[in-house]
């Protein structure tokens, strides 16, 4: 069988390799890093659109370097982003001289489909559920007991909750990868998923309530989501397991 490196190299020259690879994946972070510095207002710019839309136009600091950090975490996770295409591409790089031609069809498309689903809940997170959280929470504004109360977020603050709106929308949507590579390692069945669908939801509307204000809208549209979701891998993981079905019946043929 020839679909795996017949080579057998010694363990200095795979931590070689290894440095070798974190070193382009740092680079990588490194330049986008400065490039997304240099961008960083435009794309804080972005950010608070939501912010404006909802009618509020103000932004304060109350630390003296809080304006710097705040540019210098919007770089960070702009260049996270950016050079996410460059970090995959090295780690494949790495481990698919490891991998038989079979393990390589298996994971690739699982590694494909990672920034696709994670662009997905984080616009989803962009567009609807920052929105309408913030709707919500500044509809607390106003005259109260004859006080007026008035809104007015931090930078760094504001910073935080829209990034744990975008990460958290983001990585929740990688649950179907999550679950087919588990079932694909052997670690659970669909069998076992399936049992486990009440506890499923469940975990997503705790994840929910964890990770969106407490207005019931902003959780229904996390939790929602996720439940689908759950189901969603449950067909994929049906379908690669009747792929691999009609593959092992062809070997044991070809092999008669």
């Amino acid at each position: 069988m020839k679909d795996i490196d017949d080579t057998k190299a010694p363990l200095l020259e795979h931590l070689l390799e290894l440095r070798r690879r974190l070193l382009y994946c740092i680079a990588a972070l490194i330049v986008a890093f400065f490039v997304c510095y240099y961008f960083a207002e435009d794309i804080f710019a972005v950010l608070v659109r939501p912010l404006l839309q909802a009618g509020q136009t103000r932004l304060i600091y109350t630390q003296i370097f809080e304006a710097f950090f705040v540019k210098v975490k919007v770089a960070f996770f702009a260049a996270a982003m950016v050079s996410f295409p460059v970090i995959a591409n090295q780690l494949w790089q790495f481990i698919a001289p490891g991998l038989y031609r079979k393990e390589k069809r298996a994971l690739l498309p699982f590694l494909l489909a990672t920034p696709v689903l994670f662009a997905i809940g984080a616009s989803m997170a962009y567009f609807i559920a920052v929105p309408m959280a913030l709707h919500f929470l500044l509809s607390f504004q106003g005259n109260i007991g004859g006080v007026t109360q008035e809104a007015l977020p931090a930078i760094g603050n504001y910073l935080s909750f829209v990034m744990q709106f975008l990460f958290g929308f983001g990585i929740a949507f990688l649950l179907p990868v999550l679950l087919m590579l588990l079932e694909r390692a052997g670690i659970v069945t669909r069998q076992q998923l399936k049992g486990a669908r009440r506890y499923a939801i469940v975990a997503a509307f705790a994840i929910a309530a964890v990770l969106t204000p407490p207005d019931v809208g902003s959780q229904l549209l996390l939790a929602i989501p996720l439940c689908l979701l759950y189901e969603l891998a449950l067909i994929g993981i049906w379908f690669t397991e009747r792929a691999r079905a009609r593959e092992t019946d062809t070997e044991v043929v070809a092999g008669e």
